[in-house]
């Protein structure tokens, strides 16, 4: 019996499509009545869901249709994803990436370590401040090449990228597109409870430390041991020698970068940019490189071209994983979903059901992989169940962060995700074997914390005293007995 070899990630993609149409067939369809937020954002109202009148079935030409529907939808990511490719393309045409690798080997090329966690820290940090992810997607090509130069693989560079953002998004502290959202939605105080959160930052980051460069070690003791070893490398076969004096000129283009990066974290927080300001914000930067980089004009459109080229598979594959939520909201089954795994909670104690509130939102974000949109969907529905069972909604809040944010690092339906493993070159099936143990361990973590929690009763402090929610808690107890 041949060995069991994993299909393209198209392939795994489409076949979820395919599994999510007949999901639909299968599973009750049904919906909670919305109301308006002040943000004018939809949230779902706790004791509304009902079953639809009549049921609808896909058929195989919707599902057709939904792959360029899916594209449409997904428009914005895969633009973004791909003048990236392009303007780093250009950056690395004047030598300033490949300068950078070498000044970053002087320092840390005995002590690949210490780089792995400084990545892995310093994106946990980020995303856990100022909500950043797609903003990761220029650097894996640098970490890439700079793990190459360094006898380590492209999925260790994949590794810690992807540590860093799902730990932080676990752990926020006061990310504006999760935690503010869900706090808002408890009736709890905006930024409350940082005090846990801050205590468990730095242990959860040693996880994920723990878990690359344990991989990474036995890479550079036995090259074989590369989960790629039989891949491609994204940056071919070249391998630089002699890598450029970090000059006036590169440290301008580095500097111009940092400056970029921080210009559009500012505006994401206090504007509300996303990818279509970010992506303008990058080519601008790109212009910049041009004009400093003593590069021809043709030579960076030349580049450009190219560098966009590369990254066709990987917007594809965005499109197409952006096809499965689309699937099921047709499907009308994202609500009965919802309401069938919240359910069954009510019947169970209170550490029970609050680690059941991590799993329903892990599980949950698969098919929401919006953190934000998971958050108006579900945290309606948990806080009036936290109640229900004398949870604090400060623990419901935190069930929903480690589930959304670590669940992000793995899950297929995941645009960032599949975006950033796309760009180095990694099949999904690959990515999940090296990533699936770093998810037990992280939810095996958050389990025990959630548990601590409900124990020593964390976020009693601002629990509201007369809950809004009331009338619809006891909806909800009316429909449960």
């Amino acid at each position: 019996m041949g060995k069991f070899k994993v299909p393209h990630t198209l392939t795994l993609l489409f076949s979820m499509m395919v599994i999510a149409m007949i999901a639909t067939w299968i599973v009750p369809q049904g919906f909670f009545a919305t109301e308006t937020m002040a943000n004018g954002r939809a949230v779902v109202v706790p004791g509304t869901f009902s079953l639809v009148e009549e049921r609808s079935y896909l058929t195989p030409w919707q599902l057709l249709t939904a792959i360029p529907r899916a594209f449409a939808s997904a428009q914005d990511v895969i633009f973004f994803v791909m003048i990236l490719g392009g303007v780093l393309a250009v950056a690395r045409a004047t030598g300033t990436v490949d300068a950078l690798i070498g000044r970053l080997l002087e320092r840390f090329g005995s002590r690949p370590q210490m780089l792995i966690f400084m990545v892995i820290f310093c994106f946990a940090m980020a995303s856990s401040f100022i909500g950043t992810a797609g903003e990761y997607i220029p650097f894996v090509l640098i970490l890439v090449a700079l793990c190459k130069a360094m006898r380590l693989d492209a999925m260790t560079a994949v590794g810690m990228t992807v540590a860093g953002y799902g730990i932080g998004y676990g752990i926020s502290a006061v990310n504006p597109f999760t935690l503010v959202i869900a706090q808002q939605i408890a009736d709890i105080p905006i930024l409350s409870g940082w005090e846990l959160r801050a205590a468990i930052f730095l242990p959860f980051v040693l996880i994920g430390f723990h878990h690359v460069w344990s991989y990474a070690k036995k890479v550079a003791q036995d090259p074989s041991q590369s989960m790629v070893k039989d891949l491609p490398c994204p940056l071919g076969d070249k391998h630089a020698v002699d890598y450029p004096n970090l000059n006036w000129r590169h440290r301008l283009i580095l500097g111009s970068f940092v400056l970029t990066i921080g210009v559009v974290a500012y505006n994401i927080r206090i504007n509300g940019w996303y990818l279509y300001e970010l992506g303008a914000a990058f080519i601008a930067w790109g212009l910049f490189v041009v004009l400093v980089g003593n590069i021809s004009t043709d030579t960076a459109a030349k580049k450009f071209i190219e560098g966009a080229m590369e990254l066709t598979t990987t917007a594809v594959l965005i499109g197409v994983a952006r096809g499965i939520s689309l699937i099921l909201e047709d499907g009308q089954i994202l609500h009965s979903l919802v309401h069938g795994m919240s359910m069954p909670l009510s019947y169970v104690g209170s550490e029970v059901a609050a680690v059941g509130m991590l799993f329903i939102q892990t599980f949950l974000n698969f098919f929401i992989p919006s953190g934000s949109g998971q958050a108006y969907v579900t945290m309606p529905l948990m806080v009036p169940l936290s109640d229900l069972l004398e949870i604090p909604r400060q623990v419901a809040v935190l069930a929903y962060q480690f589930g959304d944010g670590f669940s992000n690092m793995i899950i297929p339906t995941n645009a960032i995700l599949m975006g950033i493993i796309g760009i180095a070159g990694i099949p999904y099936g690959h990515w999940f074997r090296f990533c699936l143990p770093l998810m037990v361990k992280l939810m095996l973590a958050s389990s025990v914390v959630l548990v601590l929690a409900v124990l020593f009763n964390y976020g009693a402090d601002v629990q509201p005293t007369d809950l809004p929610l009331q009338s619809k808690v006891q909806q909800q107890t009316e429909q449960v007995n």
